[in-house]
């Protein structure tokens, strides 16, 4: 019976290997292009294992502002907003080709905000997010329920 066990114990790590990703890593540097108030990051990787895939891609920054007079003018907002956003994808192991994948996702944008938040002179003002000044981005790479790649731009 212990014979059989680790027979089967063997097996299983055999296969685990084959199943999950030993060495994931990107093909060449990835593309991160500044949208204004998005981010749009596209890359390739290879050394993944034959499972689905999901990459995550988190971003934080502070939002310049625009305040709108009830006339229509236009003034610089008082208050640098923080942002935070994330977009996650999911790719079908039928579309991983010899363990590798390509992929492009665009994170959303900022909500809108109140007058308030970006210190106009009161709420009869409006307020408009202009642009984002990204300082981070992660990518999270997770196959079989396991981070197999997470690197800080």
């Amino acid at each position: 019976m212990k014979k059989s066990l680790a027979v089967v114990v063997s097996c299983l790590l055999l296969t685990a290997g084959v199943l999950y990703a030993a060495n994931v890593h990107f093909k060449s540097a990835p593309v991160v292009t500044d949208n204004g108030t998005t981010l749009t990051l596209c890359a390739a990787l290879a050394g993944l294992g034959n499972q689905d895939v999901t990459i995550t891609v988190s971003v934080t920054g502070s939002a310049d502002t625009t305040c709108i007079s009830p006339g229509g003018n236009e003034a610089p907002g008082q208050n640098k907003i923080p942002f935070a956003a994330s977009v996650s994808t999911t790719i079908r192991s039928t579309e991983i080709k010899n363990g590798n994948v390509t992929f492009c996702v665009t994170t959303p944008g900022p909500r809108p905000i109140s007058a308030r938040m970006a210190g106009c002179p009161n709420n009869n003002w409006r307020a408009r997010i202009n642009d984002v000044d990204f300082e981070s981005a992660t990518i999270t790479v997770e196959q079989g329920g396991q981070v197999v790649l997470e690197t800080e731009l």
